[in-house]
């Protein structure tokens, strides 16, 4: 019985992370996909520091500090640069 009632939160678990990574692809073109140059250029332009960038299930992954000095770490479209998905800060 202890071993079913540690399996199903570990379980529970595992699925919202499935789905979460899931809702967070960015599927685009390489043609269609804008420059990682361009997003640095907005973000900096909005005040944004920016610490790190990295390709994460298609979308531009960013890790930053904001203009009100949060550290954040974003995921946008790379053929919008839209933000994708929920922040995640600190």
């Amino acid at each position: 019985m202890k071993r079913f009632l540690l399996t199903v939160p570990v379980v529970m678990l595992l699925g919202t992370g499935t789905a979460y990574a899931d809702a967070l692809r960015c599927p685009a073109d390489a043609g269609q996909r804008q420059p990682e140059s361009a997003l640095r250029q907005k973000l900096e332009a909005d005040g944004w520091q920016i610490r790190r960038v990295k390709i994460e299930h298609g979308c531009y992954e960013i890790y930053a500090i904001d203009a009100q000095g949060h550290r954040r770490e974003r995921n946008f479209d790379p053929v919008t640069l839209a933000p994708v998905g929920s922040d995640k800060d600190d």
